[in-house]
């Protein structure tokens, strides 16, 4: 029986010559090693690509492992099975099926198109289906032989893998609180220990031994033949007990797992102890299963000691990433480069030069992924686990530049002489000397320490670099100016157990001894993302929901301050205080000490931010738009109405331009403040999806629609996502804005926008404008607003669509003669409008609700729109000549600061 290729009579192959059979692997491959190279490509640029944290997680599970399953299944399946194969074009029939079905779901999943989402999901789990019947028939019909038995772990496998796909989908219609966790726990059960974890432990039973070159142990086939017992038995119980909300039958079900992979391993622990492993493939797919088992004793351990379902959902957040890494990723770099060079033929020569390829910096490689993971767990600086986690990403995708080195670059590399019989290995036979290994790249022992070696140097100079760039990170380092006086160390630690709850810490007060260590184990309890900072430099991180951590604040000589440093929480009252004792009374310690600390919610210390009302833009400056977006052609017409709108809502956080030289970082709904105007009719329906891409809690308040808030308008944090669907009962420009704490500032920093709503039978105008009216209060240049010019209703600028005085320097157009429609909002958050536009006279107004003048009076008109904070209405004119003509909010210490602009109009 041959593991490393497939035996001679290979269905449509059996009389054909090798170079087929290279051709056959190199494109049954490509899907897979194409979806790493997206992976890379997602991994260095996940800032600016949509659901990148999804993205990066299921390239690899679901783009390249689902691949390498199924084609390394199909070839064990030959290798192991006797008796007539099937053909191999169903085969590749089932790989385009599934790759087009995986091209769906991420296309749905960056655009955000659920029924999409569904079809791809259905795809992948029919085309993984098919696959699992076809082996199971081949299985059924094979005659007796010694590893047959384990076709039968691809078999349960991929009959998982069609549940973990519609539980997929059925976490991305954006389920929320327990039901997702839940959802969640079942999907990673079902895909990463049941998918993966079978057909991986299932292989290594023999592919390990043959990587080492060595007999399988005694008693192997015997544990070949029961191992996929308590293996499927902890999947499904961990699934069922999650479906079923049972936490402990989860636990039950991973230690039942956990006891599977453990009689595994047992085996394989023999094989190994009898022959270390000298290469990169064994060494890997060694070190793959060493994460195998430390991830599944961490969801153990996060079962049995969660409080409940929300609490364990970041834990499992933080084990997904590790398991694909540290096992997923690990296994696969290991299995194909053992397997390719066997598979891709050519002779012994052309085995040995791609196997010595594949194989180079193997130790480095190794030690320089998982020293690196192992470091990135730890709770280190934020510096240091972004650089290890790049030297992770460079550690894993090392392989696929040696795979291009490897491959054959002609077809003669590929035809030489075969001698397939002298590289594959029977089971439980001594390897001969002539197997593949023995023609790999193993190096010298003190050149495999010497690699080692050099891959911890580079991890150690990774977190030195770190900590300098960060040097109050570092334990025992605190700030220049701490307050701390002279003393000596009592050698005694003062530990408290502290909580984030209701935007409060818990104690809010600290007593320790001075000369004490006081160390601060923190828990957010909270439904949002917050921190712990100290007027000494010491700092938590950001912590989720759920999240713990602890903060070594070192030794206490003084009274220190401590704060949340997400933008806006300190003001809101989010403080504590360490109060040594035992050393004369100084002045008091008070929450606005520390202010230029990393970390402070005022954003980084620069110079003040300075309006210039008479300054020009720069060149190239484009303004906001002011076009009302026309109504989808659905819903034009006076009837029917109940049009679908359909729209995702990012968030993100990004500097922009609001007055000449002024930048400010702005809190942004799909990167414009205004965020885009939405344009319908009564009883129209809005499907609106908010993604939260930015560093801190946001949410969503329409007011256009009637609902119960507590769902549609909670706060989600960095990463999350909620639907949010209303349907338009009553006409008028509504505002919509973030409404998290401190709401005032989330708006004044640019998170509003407008809905407009037609009235029945509005009359159609030759233009239409849209005048979104807000206040600035500015932070230091490039920061955020400063919420105490915001309490004191002391804003530096007033202007339209976000940018002061834009209109003056692009002035709206207009004819004389046209009838021009302007809708007209104050987002505030806090001051008052009176529109009026100079030389031009109102002949219809309408106001929240109603109409004031409605046009059909001709001796009636108005000079003003006045609204207050969250008020809109529209009015409606007709310029008598050519010119310019000013419009302004005609409370003139606004329009003096920016509320101004121009219609220009011509003949």
């Amino acid at each position: 029986m041959r593991i490393g290729s497939a035996p001679a009579a290979s269905g449509n192959l059996a009389a054909k010559p090798s170079m087929d059979r290279s051709r056959w692997h190199l494109r049954a491959n490509a899907p897979a090693v194409l979806w790493l190279v997206a992976l890379v490509v997602v991994v260095l640029f996940h800032r600016n690509i949509p659901v990148s944290s999804w993205l990066m997680v299921h390239l690899l599970l679901l783009g390249a492992v689902t691949n390498s399953i199924l084609v390394w299944s199909w070839h064990f399946a030959q290798a192991l099975l006797r008796g007539p194969t099937p053909n191999n074009r169903a085969m590749v029939a089932r790989l385009v099926a599934l790759n087009i079905s995986i091209v769906v779901v991420v296309v749905s999943m960056v655009a955000n198109i659920w029924l999409l989402t569904l079809l791809g999901s259905i795809g992948v789990g029919l085309a993984v289906a098919w696959h699992a019947l076809v082996l199971g028939i081949r299985a059924h019909k094979a005659l007796p032989s010694r590893f047959g038995p384990t076709v039968w772990y691809y078999v349960a496998g991929c009959l998982l893998l069609p549940v973990g796909a519609g539980v997929g989908a059925a976490l991305a219609a954006g389920l929320t609180g327990e039901a997702h966790v839940r959802l969640l726990l079942v999907h990673m059960s079902v895909n990463i220990l049941g998918f993966v974890g079978l057909a991986v432990l299932g292989t290594l039973m023999t592919l390990l031994p043959t990587m080492l070159r060595t007999r399988v142990a005694d008693g192997a086939e015997a544990v070949a033949r029961r191992g996929v017992v308590p293996l499927l038995a902890g999947v499904l119980l961990t699934a069922a007990g999650a479906g079923a909300g049972v936490l402990f039958l989860c636990s039950v079900g991973l230690l039942v797992y956990l006891g599977g992979v453990a009689y595994i391993l047992w085996p394989l622990a023999k094989v190994v102890r009898a022959k270390p492993p000298t290469t990169f493939a064994p060494l890997s797919a060694i070190a793959a299963l060493l994460w195998l088992l430390v991830g599944l004793i961490w969801l153990v351990a996060l079962t049995f000691t969660s409080s409940g379902w929300e609490s364990l959902h970041h834990g499992i957040d933080a084990v997904v990433p590790v398991l694909a890494a540290g096992f997923v990723a690990q296994v696969l770099g290991s299995a194909l480069t053992y397997l390719m060079p066997v598979v891709l033929g050519g002779g012994p020569a052309a085995l040995k030069r791609r196997t010595a390829v594949l194989n180079q910096a193997g130790w480095f490689r190794v030690a320089l992924t998982n020293a690196a993971l192992v470091v990135s767990l730890l709770p280190v600086p934020s510096l240091v686990r972004v650089g290890t986690s790049v030297l992770v990403l460079v550690g894993l995708a090392w392989f696929l530049p040696l795979l291009a080195m490897a491959v054959p670059k002609k077809s003669s590399d590929a035809v030489r002489a075969p001698r397939a019989p002298a590289a594959e290995t029977e089971p439980g036979a001594k390897a001969p000397s002539t197997a593949p290994a023995s023609a790999g790249y193993d190096p010298a022992p003190r050149r495999r320490l010497g690699q080692a070696a050099a891959a911890l140097a580079v991890v150690v100079l990774v977190i030195v670099a770190g900590i300098l760039a960060d040097p109050q990170a570092l334990p025992g380092v605190t700030g220049a100016n701490t307050g701390q006086t002279a003393l000596t160390a009592t050698g005694e630690t003062t530990t408290v157990e502290m909580s984030m709850k209701n935007m409060r810490f818990s104690p809010e007060s600290i007593e320790v001894p001075v000369g004490n260590k006081l160390v601060i184990n923190l828990v957010n309890n909270d439904d949002m993302v917050h921190d712990l900072v100290t007027a000494i430099g010491k700092d938590s991180g950001r912590l989720y929901p759920g999240q713990k951590t602890t903060v070594d604040v070192g030794v206490i000589g003084a009274d220190i301050a401590g704060w949340c440093s997400v933008a806006g929480h300190k003001q809101q009252g989010m403080v504590f205080s360490i109060v040594a004792t035992g050393v004369p009374p100084a002045a008091p310690a008070t929450p606005g000490d520390g202010m230029d600390m990393p970390g402070m919610d005022h954003g980084p210390a620069g110079p003040p931010a300075v309006f210039d009302f008479m300054k020009e833009p720069a060149a190239g400056f484009t303004a906001h738009s002011a076009v009302l977006p026309p109504l989808p052609a659905t819903a034009q017409g006076s009837e029917p109405a109940g049009t679908v709108h359909e729209l995702t809502m990012k968030v993100t956080e990004e500097e922009r331009e609001v007055s000449p030289g002024v930048t400010q970082k702005l809190w942004l709904f799909n990167g414009t403040a205004p965020g885009p105007v939405l344009h319908g009719k009564v009883g129209d329906t809005f499907k609106i999806t908010l993604v939260n891409d930015g560093s801190m809690g946001h949410s969503i308040d329409f007011h256009a629609g009637a609902l119960a808030p507590d769902k549609p308008m909670r706060t989600i944090n960095p990463g999350e996502s909620l639907s949010y669907n209303f349907t338009a009962t009553r006409a008028g420009i509504w505002m919509y804005h973030c409404s998290t704490m401190p709401m005032s500032q989330h708006i004044a920093n640019g998170m509003f926008g407008a809905v407009v709503i037609d009235p029945p039978n509005l009359k159609p105008v030759d233009k239409e404008y849209v005048l979104v009216q807000s206040e600035i209060y500015a932070g230091p240049q490039g920061g955020v607003a400063d919420l105490a010019k915001i309490q004191a209703d002391d804003p530096d600028a007033v202007v339209f669509n976000g940018y002061a005085n834009q209109y003056k320097f692009s002035p709206l157009p207009a004819k004389v003669g046209e009838r021009v429609r302007i809708w007209l909002l104050d987002a505030g958050p806090s001051r008052a409008s009176s529109f009026h536009v100079v030389g031009g006279q109102f002949d219809t107004v309408w106001s929240e609700g109603r109409y004031l003048l409605d046009g059909t009076d001709p001796a009636a008109g108005a000079q003003v729109l006045p609204l207050a904070a969250a008020q809109g209405g529209f009015v409606e004119l007709e310029f008598p000549e050519a010119g310019n003509y000013p419009f302004v909010s005609h409370s003139m210490v606004d329009a003096e600061r920016g509320a101004a602009g121009v219609f220009h109009v011509e003949k």
